[in-house]
């Protein structure tokens, strides 16, 4: 069979162990994003399956109305959010995703850029290359106040964290949170004014949902210390659009480190947060290392293999079955 891996940005895909298992079919990958919709649909014209690397890509109806030869989609991990299930259903396109997904990269990222946002390390680094002085001074984590927005696995990995570092750890989320908090021994928030208010460095690491976007406000972000620093490795909408270049200028807080944006890839260094020299950017690739995109792909390709050989599995809208019959 025919298929398509856009977005291969890293350009590894093909050097994974997993990717043997596609040896008896044919597989184009693309490492540039696509310039438009109908780039895309040019693009994946011939395939008969895409295998999608997270949600760096949308597949909405307009797209998916272009592929006449699509037959399935094997996401790469659990979310299928960026894809049009109710037009892949009518079209008889089987969608599987995964069922893995690992809480141990995106902790480990998110505590890279708390490090490299408190002791400056990306300006100090190139000051250093260019011959020049040191400009900065350190902001200590020992005996600071870590903020953990959503205390889930993601969380608690970098809670522990925290706490090895001898921060004091404050959380706050659903009721769930809240008693892992308190069984850990860490503080328990009032309510978002207490957790933006006291904490030195906050990580936003909330799922998802209809009621969490937008969950951070202005308001929650002038609340914070100008010497705070806000680390989102979770999604963009989970703050209010536009709110966070907002707060940053106003310097409250003082400092962010990103790694999730509303609209994605950002190319061309095309966002207001580059601009800013209080913000460290990275491209949302806290979940992107080598033992995950073993772990994605290799479960993806899997999950292709079953549906060739006839015996689908992992299928989030198992009506397109019916529409395939």
């Amino acid at each position: 069979m025919r298929i398509a891996i856009p977005d291969d940005y890293q350009d590894l895909v093909h050097t994974l162990g997993c990717y043997a298992l596609l040896d008896a079919h044919e597989v184009i990958r693309y490492r540039e994003p696509a310039a438009d919709l109908a780039d895309f649909a040019r693009r994946l014209q011939a395939a008969e399956v895409i295998v999608p690397i997270r949600e760096r890509s949308r597949f909405p109806r307009e797209l998916l109305e272009r592929l006449p030869n699509l037959k399935a989609i094997s996401q790469t991990g659990r979310s299928t959010r960026h894809i049009d299930l109710d037009a892949c259903t009518e079209r008889g396109i089987v969608v599987m995703a995964g069922t893995h997904a690992s809480p141990i990269a995106p902790a480990e990222m998110t505590w890279a850029l708390i490090l490299a946002s408190r002791r400056h390390v990306p300006t100090e680094l190139e000051r250093m290359k260019r011959g020049e002085w040191p400009c900065t001074l350190s902001h200590r984590l020992a005996g600071s106040t870590l903020g953990i927005f959503g205390l889930g696995l993601i969380g608690t990995l970098v809670a522990r964290v925290g706490a090895a570092f001898g921060m004091s750890v404050l959380v706050l989320g659903q009721e769930n949170s809240a008693q892992r908090a308190r069984e850990a021994g860490y503080e328990v928030a009032a309510d978002k004014a207490e957790l933006f208010s006291r904490a030195d460095v906050l990580c936003v690491l909330l799922r998802m949902t209809d009621a969490t976007r937008g969950m951070v406000t202005r308001r929650d972000l002038a609340r914070m210390k100008p010497t705070a620093l806000l680390v989102n490795t979770a999604r963009a909408d989970l703050i209010e659009e536009g709110a966070l270049v907002d707060a940053l200028r106003a310097g409250r807080p003082g400092f962010a480190a990103v790694d999730v944006y509303e609209r994605e890839p950002v190319i061309a260094a095309n966002h207001p947060l580059l601009a800013l020299p209080n913000v460290l950017c990275t491209h949302h690739v806290a979940w992107a290392e080598h033992d995950t995109f073993e772990l994605y792909f290799g479960e993806a390709f899997e999950n292709f293999l079953a549906f060739a050989a006839g015996a689908a599995r992992s299928i989030v809208n198992p009506a397109a079955l019916l529409r395939r019959a």
